[in-house]
């Protein structure tokens, strides 16, 4: 019987494989592999699914006695069947998953003559339209199992039968990202015209916010290439990788960008302090390793031995970098607070301390709607709108974007010009007002 931990730690990892939609033709070397159950892929078919699934250089070990054939093999199991299936081997109803009523099996090893070499092939035609993901049970207590597992999953669409490897709830995403691109493609455009009508109020910061935008629909564009040639063929042709690049200069620059901005410089003050320096030596080195981080857990899927611990990984780091570079807009607005108080001039100080605060809650706004609400919609939307959720992600990125270059778009040192003498007078008794710029 499992206790409480494993049984917890076992269901959030099947959880967390659940939730992610790998959908391509997969190749999985497995090498004595010692668990009961592994998750190997997911997929949201429609009533004219289908899994291909190719075993080869199969080889069953055992320390205690012959393995049972009959007790290895593969099974598609949805989420909610999951928790049943789970409660029924503890309970002893079943002895093995692959014997459980809450499953489909696909395809057990009984055909198999000797416990090596052997090879399997079968192709399942999944007519119940659902969520599934494709797991493998070794129910033969001390035994390894090592194996070349060729998986594709895919519904057919359409009067002949065109087959399209992305989940039933994500077919629509190459449109999506292209369409996305298009608009970082034309906010780009209209900088540049901005960049050019008021170039000499122009900051370097304001070539580094064009590189950004660039960089970001770049990406976008190279994640639907991605999607559409994984939706045609179940494979990538090589545009993963022009993804995972651009994907990381994106993530490493926008980072960057948030901590230059909060700083304040070019705008504040043409220099970074070393505090300041120490966050963005801290930001990079983390989004290279989430970005490392993100290309093994896409790459090898739920089945690998640390998958799951990358998976923390990657989350850890993301939580550190979103916390990193909140630190140098709360410095911004606080030397701010203080130089108010002695330089003279509140009244450019009260509008300059009103905007780093906006700045403030709206990147902590955009934080938890990306990774928190994101979270939250990939679980609780049905596995036909999944698509739905990216859609919002990217309409909060976008909105974040907009808001970004629209607060700091070049302008004169004095955007206000002549500030009279009520306005200073009252703009120095709302400085006094210390509770209503305490974050």
């Amino acid at each position: 019987m499992a206790t409480e931990w494993t049984r917890f730690a076992f269901l959030l990892s099947i959880t967390m494989a659940f939730s992610l939609c790998f959908a391509e033709i997969r190749f999985s070397e497995i090498r004595n592999e010692a668990r009961p159950i592994v998750p190997l892929d997911e997929f949201g078919f429609t009533h004219k699914g289908r899994l291909e699934l190719d075993v080869s250089k199969i080889s069953i070990s055992s320390k205690n006695s012959e393995p049972k054939f009959a007790n290895v093999g593969f099974f598609l199991c949805t989420r909610e069947s999951w928790n049943h299936v789970f409660q029924q081997l503890e309970d002893g109803e079943a002895d093995c998953a692959l014997r459980s009523d809450m499953v489909k099996k696909v395809l057990t090893f009984t055909s198999l003559k000797t416990p090596t070499g052997g090879k399997l092939k079968i192709v399942y035609n999944e007519t119940d339209a659902d969520q599934y993901t494709l797991l493998f049970a070794n129910c033969n207590p001390g035994s390894t199992v090592s194996m070349n597992v060729r998986s594709a999953m895919y519904n057919l669409d359409g009067k002949d039968n065109v087959r399209d490897y992305l989940s039933a709830g994500k077919t629509v995403l190459p449109r999506v990202y292209f369409l996305f691109s298009l608009s970082y493609f034309m906010i780009a455009g209209l900088w540049v015209y901005v960049l050019y009508k008021k170039r000499l109020t122009v900051f370097r910061i304001h070539f580094f916010m064009l590189a950004v935008v660039i960089l970001k629909a770049l990406n976008l564009l190279c994640e639907a290439e991605d999607k559409k040639y994984i939706k045609r063929t179940g494979s990538a042709h090589g545009w993963d990788v022009l993804f995972y690049i651009f994907s990381f200069m994106k993530g490493v620059t926008l980072f960057t960008l948030i901590v230059l901005i909060g700083t304040g410089w070019s705008f504040l003050k043409p220099y970074l302090q070393d505090k300041e320096k120490k966050v963005l030596m801290i930001v990079i080195p983390l989004q290279v390793v989430a970005n490392i981080s993100q290309v093994v857990i896409d790459e090898t899927g739920p089945f690998g031995q640390d998958w799951f611990t990358w998976k923390q990984v990657f989350l850890l780091v993301d939580v550190v970098c979103c916390c990193a570079v909140l630190f140098p807009i709360v410095w911004s607005i606080k030397n701010l607070r203080e130089a108010a108080k002695t330089d003279g001039k509140a009244a450019v100080n009260l509008m300059k301390l009103t905007l780093f605060r906006q700045y403030y809650i709206v990147v902590i706004c955009y934080i938890y709607f990306t990774r928190v609400v994101f979270f939250a919609l990939e679980t609780i939307t049905s596995y036909r709108y999944l698509w739905t959720s990216v859609v919002a992600s990217e309409l909060a990125t976008l909105a974040f974007y907009v808001f970004t270059g629209y607060k700091f778009k070049p302008e004169a040192h004095n955007p206000y010009f002549v500030i009279d003498d009520e306005e200073e007078e009252a703009a120095a008794e709302a400085l006094k007002l210390e509770d209503e710029f305490e974050l």
